[in-house]
């Protein structure tokens, strides 16, 4: 089929054009792995610093440091002077996000409460770092990316246990439904956006400034970053193998609880990324902009999700199922709309088709 879109996507590489391919094989092999060698979850799950999962922790880091180091720090401030842009990300990450999700929830897993209560905390968990990966792909601002994962990242300390608290104890009590209280710290969260987004913004901020002064900006966005652009997508893969193997066996031996939890996630991911860009559109964005701001409210944190509903309710808990499944979901679905969004590109955005 050729469409004006064909030449946006013939730009990417090999790596990334086949990349729905790798990550279901990604996602296969974790699987497999986490079904089929005895004790191999028990062995991931040792090697960890309590919640955070060191393996996991590895290939975020190495899946974001790339994408950080091609940001144009000194270019940062053009988008902080966005007003727009950054009311729609808090607008649509911390009041619609949650409340969609909660809506959903409720709507499909009414009679599960466990499923229901690990999908909501999922809709808490506002995206700090795969969603760079999508936005980079789907050539979306990457500037704005990284100022509004700063800016999820924030509120994420601030906001999450209090959204915990409202959309599981406050707002079914006043709706007259069941209620479940979430213990989560404020530390806890901390400590997973340090980690998470702290250490690659840092690396890639350093990379950038001191690439740039030793050799210039030529040599360092023509040379250096594409020589280190496709570890990005190698942790990308590597983080689903591992997130997979460590939960294989529990998402194959319930896969029709997980087709229960599948259903409302995918239509958030859906619900979340299309109305996000119709409403960048609709406030003037251009395409770059509008569709970092899609990408970045549809995203979730996994890796918060499953680490505050292991905790909290326990690694067997339907409440961390739920979580497991998030990503199951979430990957080839956002994966999808990048080609989505860059097929659409022509269409709603004709200024900025090329």
């Amino acid at each position: 089929m050729s469409t004006t879109a064909d030449p946006a996507v013939a730009r990417l590489s090999t790596l990334d054009r086949y990349l729905p391919v790798w990550i279901l094989a990604a996602m296969a092999v974790g699987l497999l792995l986490g079904r089929g060698v005895p004790g191999l979850q028990g062995a991931l799950d040792a090697v960890s610093i309590g919640s955070v999962s060191l393996p996991i922790a590895l290939g975020l880091l190495l899946m974001m440091y790339p994408v950080l180091a091609k940001v144009r720090y000194t270019e940062l401030d053009t988008v902080v002077k966005d007003r727009r842009l950054l009311l729609a990300s808090l607008l649509l990450n911390w009041i619609v996000g949650p409340a969609v999700m909660f809506a959903l929830a409720w709507i499909f897993l009414a009679d599960l409460p466990a499923y229901r209560t690990g999908l909501i905390i999922v809709g808490l968990a506002r995206c700090i770092a795969m969603v760079l990966i999508w936005n980079d792909l789907a050539c979306g601002d990457r500037e704005a990316g990284a100022v509004l994962v700063a800016l999820n990242s924030v509120f994420q300390i601030v906001a999450f246990a209090a959204l915990g608290w409202f959309y599981l104890q406050a707002l079914p009590n006043w709706l007259g439904f069941e209620q479940t209280e979430l213990g989560i710290s404020i530390a806890d969260i901390a400590i997973s956006v340090a980690i998470f987004l702290g250490i690659p913004l840092l690396a890639g901020f350093l990379t950038r400034t001191f690439g740039e002064r030793w050799r210039g900006r030529e040599w360092y966005e023509g040379t250096f970053l594409p020589r280190i652009g496709p570890f990005a997508l190698y942790g990308l893969l590597f983080t689903i193998v591992i997130l997979f193997a460590l939960q294989g066996e529990t998402i194959t031996s319930q896969p029709l609880d997980v087709l229960r939890i599948a259903v409302p996630l995918f239509l958030y991911f859906i619900l979340m990324w299309g109305g996000s860009l119709l409403f960048g559109r609709a406030i003037g964005l251009a395409y770059p902009r509008a569709t970092t701001l899609a990408f970045t409210a549809a995203g979730n944190n996994f890796e918060l999700a499953i680490a505050v509903a292991i905790s909290v309710f326990g690694v067997t808990s339907g409440e961390a199922l739920a979580g497991v499944v998030g990503p199951l979901i979430e990957v080839p679905v956002l994966v999808g709309l990048v080609y989505v969004s860059l097929w659409l590109r022509p269409r709603l955005f004709p200024q900025n088709a090329n």
